[in-house]
C-alpha cells in the first residue's frame, strides 16, 4: 500500500484552506485519509503553516511519501533536512 502526505481541500469555493492528511494513494484527494498532521491556509496574510512534527517525521520514517506541494512546504519549514539527518544519524550509529 502506498501512503502519501498530501493536501486535502477545505472551506469555501474561492477561500480554499488545506488539511495536511496521510492518505492511501488511490483513495480521492478530499475522501478517505489515514490521519491529519497539519493544515495550511494559503488565503492569509502571511501564509499559515501548522504541522505535527513529531507525527510527519514519524509517517515518513514508516515510508510515507509527500506530493510535491507537500514536500515544498515542508523544505520551507525544515522538515526535510530533519528527517535526512534522522536518516544519517541511524545509518551512522
Amino acid at each position: 500500500m502506498a501512503v502519501k502526505i498530501r493536501l486535502k481541500r477545505m472551506g469555501a469555493k474561492k477561500a480554499p484552506f488545506y488539511r495536511v492528511v496521510v492518505a492511501d494513494s488511490r483513495s480521492p484527494r478530499d475522501g478517505r485519509f489515514i490521519d491529519e498532521v497539519g493544515y495550511y491556509n494559503p488565503t492569509a496574510k502571511p501564509a499559515v503553516l501548522k504541522v505535527e512534527e513529531e507525527k510527519v517525521l514519524n509517517w515518513m520514517a514508516k515510508g510515507a511519501q509527500p506530493s510535491d506541494t507537500v514536500r515544498s512546504l515542508f523544505s520551507g519549514l525544515g522538515l526535510m533536512k530533519k528527517l535526512d539527518e534522522a536518516k544519517r544519524a541511524k545509518q551512522e550509529g
